[in-house]
């Protein structure tokens, strides 16, 4: 995405455009899955000095507005990213920690119904499916 797109997302989200948002933004669509560190080295690559906190609040404040989403498979930290509007869920390679996007397993969102949804209306079902990617599978084990 272009600079005038991230512009016009921020605008469409009632936030000012300002360069840590706009870097935040950026490098979370060029990184989908990162880390908020991953996120603050990036930032500070392409735009300089960030403080760790700008950062956080920026990500805070994209989350909130729905320009990002924030997911934390159990076990790591969060990560962040830009796929939003739909319920996919996340592969997670339990060897090297690599993750992919996975759509719906059957139907629309929620993509699963609760045996008892005890008076809640459900909105969204999170699913992490955990295994090994190809090129971890690729390498021999080593046996004990």
């Amino acid at each position: 995405m272009a600079t005038p797109e991230f512009e016009s997302m921020l605008r469409s989200a009632a936030l000012r455009v300002t360069r840590p948002r706009m870097a935040v933004l950026a490098a979370v669509h060029a990184s989908p899955h990162a880390d908020t560190d991953s996120l603050i080295a990036a930032v500070r690559r392409t735009s300089g000095p960030v403080s760790h906190q700008a950062v956080y609040d920026v990500l805070r404040t994209l989350t909130e507005v729905g320009l990002v989403r924030r997911f934390q498979p159990e076990g790591s930290v969060a990560r962040y990213e830009t796929r939003i509007g739909d319920n996919h869920h996340h592969l997670v390679c339990r060897s090297c920690g690599a993750i992919v996007d996975v759509d719906c397993a059957v139907g629309q969102a929620p993509c699963l119904t609760a045996s008892d949804d005890a008076g809640y209306t459900i909105e969204e079902a999170e699913v992490v499916y955990w295994g090994r990617c190809p090129d971890c599978l690729a390498r021999p084990t080593t046996d004990a």
